[in-house]
């Protein structure tokens, strides 16, 4: 169970993640989290991808949202939302936050500001199919943390390793995935 000196640190309520962690210490079954997304092509290059929930703990939880895709005009989309990369660099950064966030609260550090700021570089010609000597994707992710609060820098460089050892999206980001692909025509 957490020491909770406080109740809410960084708007977290240390009780109810006491809770969490205690439920899931007992049954590891209490831990199985499940999510899935539904994409649909809106036109040129524009998509849109609904939740309709998760499953937890063997639960489905029932949860609505839609995230907009689209690419910039000069890669022949309209502009309207960002684009898949931007995507996939916010994933990665709103995940680490929660990690960033909940490190610092659970040691009852309050936060002043955080932010983190991701790049990365693609070559368009693996995408379009005309070169096979580049990869598809990128060869490296750079992103940068900013952080500040009550907590010492020995504090947050702990939090920092926390993050890098525990945050999904950082474990998805840096090591291959098995991808299952299948097909359905028509």
């Amino acid at each position: 169970m957490l020491d909770t000196v406080k109740s809410r640190v960084n708007g977290l309520d240390l009780a109810a993640l006491g809770d969490v962690v205690e439920a899931i210490e007992k049954d590891a079954g209490q831990a199985q989290v499940g999510f899935d997304v539904v994409t649909r092509w809106t036109g040129q290059t524009r998509s849109e991808t609904m939740v309709e929930g998760y499953d937890l703990a063997g639960n489905r939880i029932a949860r609505r949202h839609k995230i907009v895709a689209d690419e910039p005009c000069e890669l022949l989309g309209t502009d309207s939302a960002p684009n898949p990369q931007e995507l996939l660099m916010a994933a990665f950064n709103a995940c680490i936050t929660v990690g960033y966030v909940a490190g610092a609260a659970i040691r009852g550090i309050t936060l002043d500001s955080l932010e983190i700021r991701t790049r990365g570089k693609l070559d368009l010609r693996a995408f379009l199919g005309l070169s096979d000597e580049v990869p598809a994707g990128y060869t490296d992710v750079d992103y940068e943390v900013r952080i500040a609060g009550d907590g010492t820098p020995e504090q947050f460089e702990e939090i920092h390793q926390a993050v890098i050892k525990t945050s999904p999206n950082y474990f998805n980001l840096s090591r291959p995935i098995r991808m299952n692909p299948t097909l359905t025509v028509g």
